[in-house]
C-alpha cells in the first residue's frame, strides 16, 4: 500500500532544506516568523529577569542535543524531539520561542541542518507553533495563580498531550507547506500526518517525563518560570552536564534515514534541494574527523556550548536595551 510504504520513510525530519519549497512561500512564511519572535523578544525583554537566563540556556543545549537523538519506531523510521511544546511549559510561550529560535536557527547556520530561506518556516513549525501549544494550552492548565498544580497525574497528561499536539501541529504546517509547493496534498498530508501520530507518542511522552522530573527535583525553577537567585549557577551546571552527556550519547541513535529526504529521493523532487553555500560542520561533523563517533560527539558538544553562549548573549543585549529604556 501507498500509505505504508510512505510511512516506511517517513519520520520526523521536520527541518527543511532549501529548495524544498517554492521561493515565495519560503519567504512568505519569514513575515508571521520575523513578528512572533520579535514580539517574543520585546515580551521577555520586558520581563527581563537574570535569574531565568541560565534557565533559557541549558533548556536550549539540552533541547538541541536531545535532538541528536533519533529514536526507532515501526517500520524502519525513526524519530526525535521537537522540544518547543516541553521550552514554553517550563519556561512561558514567549521565553519558549526565544530559546526555539536559537537551537534551529544554529542548527541551519552551524550544522547546515534545514535551509537558510527555509529557515524562516522551520522556526514557525518547530518554535513558535510548538511553544504555542505549550505555553497557552498547557501551561496554563497546569499553574494557577503562579503555582503548579500538586496532581502529578494531571502534570503527565497535559505535558503528555501537549507534546503529542505540537508534533501534529508541525507536521500539518510542513505538509501544508510543501503542498503549496507543488507537491500533492492527497499523498503528503495523509503520509504526514499518520506517521507523526506514532512519532508523538514519543514526544508526549518525553516532555511529560522531563516535565514531572523537574517538577519533583527543583519545583523552584518553575514556579512561574522564575527560578530563585540561589540556582542560577547551580543550573548551568547540572544543565550543562546534562546536555553534555545527551551530546555524547548522539552516535547512540537510530541510523534509520531521515524521512523527508529519504521521500524526495524516492518521488523525485530531491533535485530541488540546493546545497548550502558553505560548510561549517555539516551533518553535526567535524569536516576533518569524517563521519566517526568522536566527530558527532564533538560537533554536538561544540552546539551544546554555542547555545549557552548564544542565550547569554541575547540577555546581555536585552539587559542593556532594558537599562536603556529604565534611564530614558
Amino acid at each position: 500500500m501507498w500509505w505504508y510504504w510512505l510511512a516506511e520513510h517517513l519520520s520526523l525530519g521536520l527541518h527543511i532544506p532549501d529548495g524544498f519549497l517554492h521561493a515565495p512561500i519560503a519567504l512568505l512564511w519569514w513575515v508571521p516568523t520575523v513578528i512572533a519572535i520579535g514580539v517574543a523578544t520585546r515580551i521577555v525583554q520586558r520581563s527581563f529577569d537574570e535569574r531565568t537566563v541560565p534557565f533559557m540556556g541549558v533548556m536550549a543545549a539540552c533541547i538541541f542535543a536531545a535532538q541528536m537523538l533519533n529514536f526507532p519506531i515501526a517500520g524502519g523510521t525513526s524519530g526525535h524531539l521537537l522540544g518547543g511544546a516541553l521550552a514554553a511549559i517550563v519556561l512561558g510561550p514567549w521565553a519558549g520561542m526565544v530559546v526555539m529560535t536559537c537551537v534551529i536557527a544554529l542548527q541551519a547556520i552551524l550544522f547546515q541542518d534545514g535551509g537558510i530561506v527555509a529557515m524562516g518556516a522551520n522556526i514557525f513549525n518547530m518554535g513558535v507553533a510548538t511553544a504555542a501549544i505549550g505555553g497557552w494550552l498547557a501551561r496554563p492548565l497546569l499553574i494557577r495563580n503562579g503555582e503548579w498544580t500538586t496532581n502529578r497525574a494531571r502534570i503527565g497528561l497535559v505535558a503528555g498531550i501537549a507534546g503529542w499536539l505540537s508534533v501534529m501541529v508541525a507536521a500539518a504546517l510542513t505538509s501544508a507547506q510543501l503542498a503549496l509547493s507543488d507537491l500533492p496534498a492527497t499523498i503528503v498530508f495523509p503520509a504526514m500526518m499518520s506517521v507523526h501520530a506514532i512519532i508523538g507518542i514519543g514526544e508526549g511522552l518525553i516532555t511529560a517525563a522531563a516535565v514531572l522530573v523537574l517538577v519533583g527535583a527543583r519545583p523552584d525553577l518553575l514556579t512561574a518560570g522564575t527560578p530563585t537567585a540561589d540556582t542560577g549557577r547551580r543550573t548551568i551546571v547540572v544543565g550543562t552536564i546534562l546536555a553534555a552527556i545527551l551530546a555524547t550519547c548522539a552516535p547512540l541513535a537510530s541510523s534509520d534515514p531521515d524521512g523527508l529526504e529519504r521521500v524526495a529521493e524516492d518521488t523525485g523532487f530531491i533535485e530541488r534541494a540546493t546545497d548550502a553555500p558553505y560548510q561549517l560542520l555539516p551533518d553535526y561533523t567535524i569536516p576533518w574527523l569524517g563521519e566517526t563517533s568522536l566527530s558527532t560527539i564533538i560537533a554536538g558538544l561544540i552546539g551544546v556550548m554555542a547555545l549557552i553562549g548564544l542565550i547569554w548573549g541575547l540577555a546581555i543585549i536585552l539587559r542593556m536595551q532594558s537599562t536603556q529604556r529604565s534611564n530614558g
